[in-house]
């Protein structure tokens, strides 16, 4: 499972929660900042069970 497709889109998606139809199928369906509307919209433009994952900013420093 590889999101780097999305990574490299930051400009796009940086600082988003990004919806895909699943982790095989990682099509974006819906993208915002509030992570409860991605996934209802995802929901509502077909996927079963979504794959929500938050992008971070580009060239942000992330420590977990």
């Amino acid at each position: 499972m590889q999101f780097n497709v999305l990574f490299d889109d930051g400009d796009r998606y940086g600082g988003k929660y990004v919806a895909t139809r699943s982790f095989e199928d990682r099509t974006v369906i819906s993208s915002g900042e509030d992570p409860i509307k991605v996934y209802n919209e995802a929901k509502e433009r077909g996927a079963d069970d979504p794959v929500i994952v938050y992008i971070p900013e580009k060239d942000m420093v992330q420590i977990y």
